[in-house]
């Protein structure tokens, strides 16, 4: 059987830049998948996917003509119904083998086996492979069914849906066209390269030959993952000893809409850099699609780099051409910033009564009230300033209402810093301004200083309370209001900071800030209880042993900045040769309690009995006061690890002593017995959760 690269080339119209590259994997690899199910891959195929502004493609090597002849096995029907005494075909088998399209003449090879206790027949025959010009039609029309695409558009008088249309398909197995039909257009052997430097139809031989093709003739670079490194190293040898910003959203974004990139240096205007340079790097990346450089200092340079889609013999005309644009967005840029600052952010901010947060929460300047108070009443638990954390809140968002921030929303906070410096705001207030809304993604940076970290946590503390106590809880990956991301800034500020502040007290001050009537009262337990899972989540990600970090978090604890140490102790106790025994001792122990229900009143010396049970106690008795001496001066390894003394008593009380007994009197007291060693076992960790699960 036939095995060469087989090719599929979709040529449309221009494709949605930010998602090409999705869409050029998804197209690829669900034309592999439907193949590889009709059994025409070699084990050794190898896929490339292309993509380019006007086109998907997939080049597939070791692809079969036919698939290989199978032997299949059919179960027909019990013997008792498919034959009659004398071993002749019933009726009912006959129309059976008709439906089935079985001969008649093939009964005699028909097998008897059982089938659980029935005797059935079956019937063995070889099925010949399918062919792929059979169904690649098929396949391909449900790959495209199967792609990211959230808008379809049709196109013409056909019934055809795509992305974009659809002007042209290429079908080669190796330097054969396979018969099909897609969006209506007949597949053949013929693309087209660049609009304007290719050769204009370009016949492709071969399927393997493709790529070069429309290098040679095309002027098209059609792999989108070696376009997007030419495109990078051309921009870091354009910046020379210069620094190039190339966010990778942005390179992939450039990538998407050119096929021959070429990159060009330009120029604007020096007095353009009194404007911050935020704003400037930003108007140059989202509205024009440009790298800015930067000095050693990360300065911003009067100085750019963009990437054209053909080689041009007049390259100053393109340059020139972007510059007049770049011009006029600075231009704009520049008069947003002037006229902004005329107005004192202290004066914008009546102008948040305006603003909806939410329609059940009320406007901007509500929520600013509420921010007010809270981040006075955090700063005062950090020894910070008070009212230069309520100046802060005050003005956080006062520069939503902004011509600046209109017009980029990404910077809101960035200019909040800019305009309350100019308006001559302590130099703390306006670094907190632009840090409260860190940190933005993962992993980014935290903000400094107790100012800021007492407007950054009281942002998302009120967002988390406000946002659950109308009940819009996160649903599977479900998170419009980013709740998720909220609670792990959070965790992340009074862990890796340190901070010393409980978490459930921060719940309450920041669910009294809203009416009553605003928010459910359960709301503060139901945000610490969704914190804790994302405190799972962050743990385990970092490396801790899911054990561990559940034999911690399975207490509850409010205190997130001592975490560290309490997973720490765990870490150092379960290496004692002690620890396994008092792990399984401890689980038993909380097993035994869980059965008993509720277990009241102290341990009454006088009816300890059993030699074990009074060796425990006074072990208890010894240990305690040491536990709790470490406990106070936050040891909690020092307290773990003196635990391993008390696992003599313990396996000797567990091997001599019945603690459910009929006597009420002596069962009670060894319930407490065992309770008062599980809270003094448990006061750092569950250690039971380090115990074998059964």
């Amino acid at each position: 059987m036939k095995t060469d690269t087989l090719l599929i080339e979709l040529l449309t119209e221009e494709l949605p830049p930010k998602a090409l590259p999705r869409l050029g994997e998804a197209f690829a690899s669900q034309i592999e998948a439907g193949l590889a199910r009709e059994k025409l891959l070699e084990p050794e195929a190898q896929p490339t996917w292309y993509a380019t502004p006007r086109r998907l493609a997939l080049a597939l090597t070791g692809v079969r003509a036919q698939a290989p002849d199978e032997s299949v096995t059919e179960k027909i029907m019990p013997v008792a119904v498919g034959l009659d005494a004398e071993g002749r075909p019933t009726p009912a088998l006959l129309k059976k083998l008709a439906a089935k399209g079985i001969p008649e003449a093939a009964i005699p090879r028909f097998e008897r086996r059982l089938d659980g206790k029935t005797e059935t027949l079956f019937y063995t025959y070889t099925s010949p492979g399918r062919r792929l010009a059979e169904v690649l039609e098929a396949i391909v029309e449900e790959s495209v069914r199967r792609l990211p695409i959230p808008k379809l558009m049709r196109w013409g008088a056909g019934e055809a849906e795509f992305v974009r249309p659809v002007h042209g398909v290429i079908a080669l197995h190796g330097e054969a066209v396979v018969p099909c039909t897609l969006f209506g257009l007949t597949a053949g052997r013929v693309t087209r390269g660049h609009r304007f430097m290719g050769e204009g139809e370009i016949v492709i031989e071969h399927a393997a030959a493709y790529a070069e093709a429309l290098r040679a003739r095309g002027r098209v670079e059609p792999d989108f993952a070696a376009r997007r490194d030419r495109i990078q190293a051309a921009l870091e040898a354009a910046a020379g000893s210069e620094q190039v910003l190339i966010p990778e959203a942005l390179l992939d974004e450039v990538t998407a809409l050119t096929e021959w990139p070429v990159v060009l240096k330009g120029s604007f205007d020096a007095a353009f850099l009194a404007v911050p340079q935020e704003c400037l790097i930003l108007s140059m990346q989202s509205h024009q699609r440009y790298f800015p450089l930067l000095d050693a200092n990360g300065r911003l340079l009067p100085r750019f780099l963009l990437v054209a889609n053909l080689e041009s013999p007049e390259p100053a005309r393109i340059v020139h051409g972007n510059e007049r644009v770049l011009r006029a967005r600075l231009a704009d840029a520049k008069f947003f910033y002037d006229q902004d600052r005329k107005t004192r952010l202290e004066a914008r901010v009546p102008r948040l009564d305006e603003v909806v947060y939410h329609n059940r929460l009320g406007s901007q300047g509500d929520r600013v009230r509420r921010l007010t108070r809270l981040s006075a009443a955090i700063a005062r638990e950090l020894n910070a300033d008070a009212d230069l954390a309520a100046r802060a809140a005050l003005l956080a968002k006062a520069d939503l209402v902004t011509d600046m921030v209109g017009e980029f929303p990404e910077l809101q906070g960035i200019m909040g810093r800019y305009y309350a410096l100019h308006d001559g705001e302590d130099d703390r207030v306006a670094a907190a301004i632009e840090a409260h809304y860190l940190p933005r993604f993962a992993g980014d940076r935290l903000p400094e200083g107790n100012i800021a970290l007492s407007l950054a946590l009281a942002d998302r503390l009120d967002q988390l309370i406000g946002i659950f106590g109308i009940g819009l809880v996160p649903t599977g990956d479900k998170d419009p209001y980013a709740l998720r991301r909220a609670a792990l800034g959070v965790l992340r500020m009074l862990l890796e900071q340190g901070l010393p502040l409980d978490l459930r007290e921060l719940l309450r001050l920041a669910h009294a800030q809203f009416d009553r009537e605003q928010v459910a009262d359960s709301t503060p337990v139901d945000v610490f209880l969704f914190m804790l899972e994302r405190l799972r989540v962050y743990l385990r990600e970092r490396g801790h042993a899911v054990d561990e970090v559940e034999a911690v978090v399975v207490q509850q604890p409010s205190r997130i900045d001592r975490v560290p140490a309490r997973l720490a102790a765990v870490a150092a106790f379960r290496r004692l040769p002690e620890a396994a025994a008092l792990a399984a001792a401890n689980k038993r122990i909380q097993n035994l309690l869980k059965k008993a229900g509720e277990v009241g009143g102290g341990i009454d010396a006088t009816l300890l009995q059993e030699a074990a049970e009074r060796e425990l106690y006074h072990t208890l008795i010894e240990v305690q006061p040491k536990v709790e001496a470490l406990l106070a001066g936050l040891d909690y390894t020092g307290a773990l690890c003196e635990l391993a003394g008390v696992r003599t008593a313990v396996d000797r009380f567990f091997d001599q002593v019945m603690v459910m007994v009929d006597e009420p009197l002596l069962r009670a007291n060894r319930l407490a017995l065992l309770a008062q060693l599980a809270r003094v076992m448990n006061c750092v960790a569950d250690i039971g959760q380090l115990a074998p699960q059964r």
